[in-house]
């Protein structure tokens, strides 16, 4: 972001931390440390690297055996069981322009994005179309897209398929368990936090009409017409997308960490973070807003756009990726007994697992490139998520551990993992 003059020095120093690139640079800096022997709670096998990349390509060549991976985004979660839900609105909607379409396939991803926090192991939703049932972020897509699709979240029973600030507003922990199938037997991690998160959405919509509701009335998707208007040339850069959100949506997060009155949202305090200013100490992830940024691809794409520099956005510091390279040994616990305890998402520990995850990520691309032939700008990070790592971390806890759960426990208010 360019400097502002007219900005606190405090402030200016803490936009610098609304982007990716701090992201990488801060993460960067912990899985050196961790090179050296300094980490507090991991030690770091770059030895192991190889063999964890072998996993990922075993993975990617028997799920796409064609080599045609999709971008890691919501919209693969959206296809669950093979049904491509998505575009059975697409072909049946009235949506009087490509634009209209973009807003409305905004609107759903932005909320269903921040619906997919984890889930919890004992959550299910059945759908009805189909009577399947599905469990964590895919029963989280198809739970928030059969709410999206009856109109739960549009004021306007002419027009079901949108989100308007003033329904979010109003949203309660009980519409949501209504539409998630929420029970006493189908307990949902998190609920009141996602209610609470999509309240302070709305919030953040309503009162920034002239964001979000610049050709309609305020609705998430109007962001839709803040990044179109960074093209250059019908290219719009993938950053552009993260820039719009932390800057737009920061309000919406948690009161965490601010600093020169910005809201940082996911970002956290880790000692051997060093910097020139008042960000020292300071680590951002940005974690949903990158998922976020990668979901809102496709959208642009289908308005006509071209997203260039995907690879500016960083892997995702959850814990599918985390997990790959705890279960491949790329890193370690230097206590075991830190695997048997669960861990504050604020933790020192989980600040490092979440670093090296980001940092082992750019890392492991390249051989992963190498080992299936592809040069870095034909296969971009998104899909070597997708193909991937995060698939990969899934099989891997899944054989490890018959419940499929991480290596590690993180204790989540539904707004960060």
């Amino acid at each position: 972001m360019t400097d502002q003059p007219n900005l606190s020095p405090e402030t200016q120093a803490a936009r610098s931390l609304l982007s990716a690139a701090a992201v990488r640079e801060r993460s960067h800096q912990l899985l050196q440390a961790g090179l050296e022997g300094r980490l507090k709670h991991f030690t770091v096998d770059l030895d192991r690297l190889e063999p964890c990349a072998d996993e990922v390509v075993a993975t990617i060549r028997q799920a796409y055996p064609s080599l045609e991976i999709p971008f890691h985004a919501r919209w693969r979660h959206f296809s669950a069981g093979g049904h491509d839900r998505w575009d059975a609105v697409m072909h049946g909607a009235p949506w009087e322009s490509a634009a209209d379409m973009a807003r409305s396939a905004f609107d759903l991803a932005i909320v269903s994005v921040l619906l997919d926090a984890g889930a919890g192991a004992q959550w299910r939703y059945e759908e009805g179309r189909t009577g399947e049932i599905y469990i964590r972020s895919e029963g989280l897509a198809v739970a928030s897209f059969d709410m999206f699709l009856s109109g739960a979240f549009s004021s306007k029973p002419e027009d079901p398929f949108r989100v308007d600030a003033d329904v979010l507003m109003t949203l309660t922990a009980e519409d949501l368990a209504s539409g998630f199938q929420v029970s006493a037997d189908n307990p949902l991690v998190g609920l009141e936090g996602r209610a609470a998160l999509l309240n302070r959405l709305g919030r953040v919509v309503a009162t920034n009409p002239d964001i979000f509701g610049q050709v309609d009335d305020p609705r998430p998707g109007g962001l839709f017409d803040v990044i179109a208007a960074t093209a250059e040339s019908d290219g719009i850069r993938a950053t552009s997308i993260l820039e719009a959100l932390l800057t737009h949506l920061g309000p919406i997060w948690p009161g965490r960490i601010t600093l020169g009155g910005i809201d940082l949202g996911d970002t956290w305090r880790h000692p051997l973070i060093e910097a020139p200013d008042a960000t020292k100490g300071l680590i951002p992830f940005h974690k949903l807003s990158q998922w976020l940024s990668y979901s809102l691809i496709e959208p642009l794409e289908w308005a006509g756009f071209a997203v260039v520099d995907i690879d500016g956005l960083t892997g995702l510091p959850e814990y599918r990726n985390g997990g790959l390279f705890l279960d491949t040994g790329v890193i370690a616990l230097k206590d075991a007994a830190d695997a048997t305890r669960a861990h504050a998402v604020d933790s020192e520990l989980v600040v490092e697992w979440r670093a090296l995850t980001v940092a082992l990520l750019d890392r492991i691309a390249d051989p992963i490139r190498t080992k299936l032939g592809f040069a870095a700008e034909d296969f971009p990070l998104a899909k070597v998520l997708e193909g991937g790592t995060w698939a990969t971390g899934r099989r891997l806890a899944k054989e490890k551990r018959g419940d499929g759960s991480p290596p590690l426990s993180v204790i989540s208010d539904g707004t960060v993992f």
